[in-house]
C-alpha cells in the first residue's frame, strides 16, 4: 500500500477531472487536488484540518436521509450519495459525493478517498439557472434535459480515455399497481428511497437520472459487467420500508455499451430503452444487453419490408405458374402459382429471395390477399381463351390463420362469380396448423364447405405427418421435393417417398409429387402408386402468357405420352 503522500502525489490525483479529497480517520482533510480548488474555489489550506460539514457538503435530502447517510459512512467502507456544496462565494450547487475508506494490514481505518463530482456539469453560462430545469424536484435527480448533457460529456470522457461507458435505461416492473396500492404520497417517498438505494451502488462519476414516473437512466463510466447487472437488480429485489408499509420491487434493465453502439447520445438513450422493453418481454426482473450488430440487421430488414411493400404498391410483383399433370395419362390437371418480382435493378427474383423478409409479418397476409386476387383474375383470361384449369394458391400460415380467413375467400369467389366452383385450391404448408390446430380446422372445414380445396404442401417435412393426416380436412398430398429430386440415388429418401405414399394411400388421400426431373422419376412415382406430379421435368414455372403454348405442345412431350398405368406393376431398378 503506497504512503499517503505517494497518494497525493499520484498523477491521478492531480490529473483527475473529479475533485478529491484525502481526510483522516475521522474525516478531516489532509489534502486536496487542483479540481477541488478549480470547483469550489477553496484551497488547500484553507481546507487543511477541517470536516466536510464546515464547509457545506452535505447530503441533499432531509435531515433524516442524511443521518442514514451518515451512518452508512460509518458501518461501510464504500458509499455514495448526492450532496450540495457551497463555493468560496457562498453559491449552493448539486453535486454526487462518493467515499472509499482505506484501511491499513490491520484492518484500522487509514484515510477517506472522497470523490466529489459536480452535477452542474452543464455548460459554465446555465450554472446558475433554476434548478428545477435540470433536476427532478422529488428525487434532486439529474432529469432528463440535464441527463441528454451529461451524456454527451460522457461520450466525449469515453474517447479521450479509451474506456467504454454504459447508458442504462430502467424501469420498476408492474409500478403502477404499487401507486394505486399506496397512494400517490407514499409511492413519491417510495421512490426516493428507490432512488437513494440505486446512488448507494454507483461509484466515482457514475450518475443516475431519473426521467419520468418510475423510469431511471443510469451512466457508468467505470467498467460495469454483468455482474454488476446482478447485483444492481437483487439489491432492487430487497424490500423496502415506506411509512409501515413493506414493499418489494422488481425493475427491468436495458443496457448499451459506448463505443460499442457507436450512435449519437439520443440513440444511445434509445437503445437502452429498446433494451429495457426486451427486458420486459423476457419476463421482467432481468436486463438486457442491447447488440449493434442485431439492431442493424433489424434496420436492414426494416428497409427491405418498407421496399416490398412499395414493390406491392407499384405492381412489381407477378405470377408465374407451374403446371401440375396425371402422369398415366398426361393430362393436365392444374397449375401452381408461384411469385416472382420482377425488381426494376435487380431483375427477376425468385420467392427465396424476398420471402424470407415478411415471414410471419402481417405482410403475409397482404401478398396472400393480392396473389389470390390475381389468380382469380387470370382465371377469368383463361376461361376467356377456353382454359379450364384450377389454380393451387400457396398459403402462409399467418395468413391462413387470420380470424375472417373464410370470410375474406368467400368475398373473393363473389367478386369473380364467373369462375366455375372449386377452380381455386389452396396449398398450406405442414407446419402451418401446428400453430393452432383447432383455428386450422375450423378454418379449412369452412373454406371446403364453399368448395375450396386444401392441399399439405411440403409433406414429410414436419413433425406429425400421421396425425395431421388422420385430423386434417385436406383433398391433396403433396411429396416435398428435396426427397423425390434424389429418391432415385438415396436409399433413405426412397425409403420416406415409400413411406408418404403408402400413407396416404392407406388414408385414401390423392398425392402429388414435387420436384419430377425427369422421366425416370416419373416412371419411379408411377410405380410405387402416385399418380400426380410437377416440377422442371414436366415444364418450369412460366409466365400467364406462356402457357396456351406450352398445353398445346405437352401432348407430343417425347417420353411422357408412353407412360402408362402397365408400368405401375413393372419392377423397379433401384
Amino acid at each position: 500500500m503506497p504512503c499517503l503522500h505517494e497518494l497525493a502525489s499520484a498523477s491521478v490525483f492531480c490529473h483527475a477531472n473529479e475533485a478529491i479529497i484525502l481526510t483522516d480517520e475521522e474525516n478531516h482533510v489532509l489534502d486536496v487536488n487542483p479540481a477541488f480548488t478549480e470547483l469550489t474555489g477553496f484551497t488547500l489550506e484553507e481546507m487543511t484540518g477541517k470536516t466536510l460539514e464546515a464547509f457545506s457538503i452535505l447530503p441533499l435530502e432531509d435531515a433524516q436521509t442524511a443521518q442514514v447517510m451518515q451512518k452508512e459512512i460509518q458501518l461501510r467502507d464504500r458509499t455514495k450519495g448526492q450532496v450540495s456544496y457551497k463555493n468560496r462565494e457562498g453559491h449552493i450547487y448539486p453535486g454526487m459525493m462518493s467515499i472509499n475508506r482505506v484501511r491499513n494490514e490491520q484492518g484500522a481505518v487509514r484515510h477517506h478517498v472522497i470523490v466529489l463530482s459536480d452535477l452542474s456539469a452543464i455548460p459554465s453560462h446555465a450554472r446558475h439557472l433554476n434548478r428545477e430545469v435540470f433536476f427532478d424536484a422529488l428525487t434532486g435527480l439529474p432529469n432528463l434535459q440535464l441527463l441528454t448533457q451529461l451524456i454527451q460529456e460522457s461520450m466525449q470522457h469515453a474517447q479521450v480515455t479509451q474506456k467504454p461507458m454504459a447508458v442504462c435505461s430502467l424501469d420498476i416492473d408492474f409500478f403502477k399497481k404499487v401507486n394505486d396500492r399506496l397512494g400517490v404520497s407514499k409511492s413519491d417517498l417510495l421512490l426516493s428511497s428507490f432512488a437513494h438505494r440505486i446512488s448507494h451502488l454507483l461509484f466515482g462519476d457514475d450518475v443516475l437520472a431519473r426521467v419520468g414516473g418510475d423510469e431511471f437512466v443510469l451512466l457508468l463510466h467505470n467498467g460495469v459487467d454483468e455482474a454488476f447487472f446482478h447485483k444492481l437488480l437483487e439489491a432492487i429485489r430487497q424490500p423496502l420500508m415506506v411509512e409501515g408499509h413493506c414493499v418489494n420491487l422488481t425493475a427491468s434493465l436495458g443496457v448499451t455499451f459506448y463505443p460499442n453502439d457507436h450512435a449519437e447520445g439520443d440513440v444511445l438513450l434509445r437503445h437502452a430503452n429498446q433494451a429495457m422493453y426486451r427486458a420486459k418481454q423476457r419476463g421482467r426482473n432481468t436486463f438486457h444487453i442491447f447488440d449493434p450488430s442485431q439492431d442493424r440487421l433489424l434496420q436492414v430488414r426494416h428497409e427491405q419490408r418498407e421496399r416490398f411493400i412499395e414493390a406491392l404498391r407499384n405492381n412489381e410483383l407477378c405470377l408465374y405458374y407451374q403446371p401440375q399433370v396425371e402422369m398415366c395419362s398426361g393430362r393436365v390437371v392444374g397449375v401452381e402459382a408461384l411469385i416472382r418480382w420482377q425488381h426494376p435493378q435487380e431483375g427477376l427474383l425468385a420467392p427465396g429471395m424476398f420471402l424470407p423478409i415478411i415471414e410471419a409479418t402481417l405482410l403475409e397476409v397482404d401478398l396472400g390477399e393480392w396473389v389470390l386476387e390475381q389468380a382469380m383474375l387470370q382465371q377469368e383470361r383463361w376461361q376467356a381463351q377456353g382454359i379450364h384449369l384450377p389454380i393451387n394458391v400457396n398459403i402462409s400460415p399467418t395468413h391462413l390463420l387470420v380470424e375472417d380467413f373464410s370470410n375474406r375467400i368467400q368475398q373473393l369467389l363473389e367478386r369473380h362469380a364467373s369462375v366455375p366452383s372449386g377452380m381455386l385450391k389452396l396449398e398450406v404448408l405442414e407446419t402451418a396448423a401446428m400453430h393452432d390446430i383447432q383455428a386450422a380446422l375450423a378454418t379449412m372445414s369452412r373454406c371446403q364447405e364453399l368448395d375450396v380445396s386444401f392441399a399439405i404442401d411440403d409433406f414429410g417435412t414436419g413433425f406429425s405427418s400421421l396425425t395431421h393426416l388422420r385430423q386434417l380436412p385436406v383433398n391433396l398430398i403433396k411429396i416435398d421435393k428435396s426427397f423425390v429430386c434424389d429418391m432415385l440415388t438415396d436409399e433413405d429418401d426412397m425409403a420416406i417417398v415409400e413411406s408418404v405414399i403408402y400413407m396416404a394411400n392407406r388414408f385414401k388421400r390423392p398425392m402429388l409429387a414435387e420436384g419430377v426431373e425427369t422421366l425416370e422419376h416419373a416412371k419411379a412415382l408411377v410405380g410405387l402408386g402416385c399418380a400426380l406430379a410437377q416440377g422442371y421435368g414436366i415444364a418450369r414455372p412460366m409466365p400467364a402468357d406462356q402457357l396456351p403454348q406450352w398445353l398445346r405442345n405437352w401432348p407430343r412431350r417425347e417420353g411422357w405420352n408412353s407412360l402408362s398405368r402397365r408400368q405401375v406393376n413393372q419392377p423397379l431398378n433401384h
